[in-house]
């Protein structure tokens, strides 16, 4: 089995890497002739263009595209279109917004094609860890390119065993992939997974502040370490906060500037469509919006407003 690769940013790249490691090859192709170069050189094959890609591949055909949202994504999925035949699949596995999935879905059935949307998480740390993937789209197809979803997941025991669930004869086997229904489903879950990653991350982040500003003294370093081990907030977002903190204890090196990749946005947006109450993804958004600002217009109004009313003069 084959599967053609679009897009080999830091994402895609190792996605090609990790389905070699499993014996699953590849085609790929990017925009930056250097990018392709650098998987050629490591005995990936290259290919010139979208058309040359499709061509190099055997049917029933599967590829891959892992851009950014929005434009990117749309020209290079139309121009597959074109080019895929009945039968083939096509897989947008970015952050992209869950109905853009559905429509393409639809469109892409109408021509016999199979388009999954694939939510993935793992960033850097993927290669070696593995991909956990959020799978939108046909059963059919799903089933088609489960060598591929499985090479790209953890292996069984990657996962912290939950007791009371993990053990006995009805258990599920562990795995890191989930086909979650039809197209927009995928990215709808990816969706969700990242806004609660936002919450985690602030909660955790405010968390620190919290101590930091008690007591400056407090080994907030040698704190995070002790949670990992035991504590119920143990988790792989802990571990990473720990190795942060053990490096530079005043994470002196990191500006404060919080940026967001849309995915957040669109599920509080999804929550006030669902009359849903979501007050801690939504404040945790909010929350790297206000870090993006300098000397907000909304703290000198504040500030205005306090002296007004109490004669409370703030420091400039």
């Amino acid at each position: 089995m084959r599967l053609g690769m679009v897009g080999l940013g830091r994402m895609g790249a190792n996605l090609v890497r990790r389905l070699a490691r499993a014996g699953i090859g590849a085609v790929v192709w990017d925009r930056d002739p250097a990018a392709v170069a650098a998987l050629a050189a490591e005995g990936v094959e290259g290919a010139a263009d979208l058309a040359d890609l499709v061509r190099r591949l055997d049917a029933p055909r599967a590829v891959w595209v892992m851009l950014p949202a929005g434009e990117a994504t749309e020209g290079v999925v139309a121009e597959l279109a074109t080019l895929l035949a009945p039968g083939d699949a096509l897989i947008d596995g970015g952050n992209g917004m869950w109905k853009d999935a559905a429509r393409r879905g639809a469109a892409l059935d109408a021509r016999g094609i199979a388009f999954l949307d694939i939510g993935t998480s793992g960033g850097v740390w993927g290669l070696a860890r593995g991909y956990c993937l959020m799978i939108g789209g046909p059963a059919e197809a799903v089933a088609r390119l489960d060598p591929v979803f499985a090479a790209l997941a953890p292996g069984e025991g990657a996962a912290t065993p939950t007791p009371g669930r993990d053990a006995g004869a009805d258990a599920r086997p562990p795995r890191g992939y989930v086909h979650c229904g039809p197209n927009g489903s995928g990215h709808f879950v990816k969706m969700v997974h990242n806004a609660v990653e936002y919450g985690m991350m602030q909660a955790m982040a405010e968390g620190l502040e919290l101590m930091h500003a008690h007591d400056a003294a407090l080994p907030v370093p040698d704190i995070t370490e002790a949670w990992r081990r035991g504590s119920v907030v143990a988790s792989w977002l802990l571990d990473l906060t720990a190795q942060a903190l053990a490096a530079d204890a005043e994470l002196s090196g990191f500006s404060g500037r919080v940026g967001d990749s849309g995915e957040g946005r669109w599920a509080v947006q999804a929550a006030i469509e669902s009359a849903v109450p979501a007050p801690v993804l939504s404040a945790a958004l909010y929350s790297r919006f206000r870090s993006r600002q300098d000397g907000p217009f909304a703290d000198r109004a504040l500030s205005a407003m306090r002296n007004a009313f109490g004669g409370h003069l703030e420091p400039k």
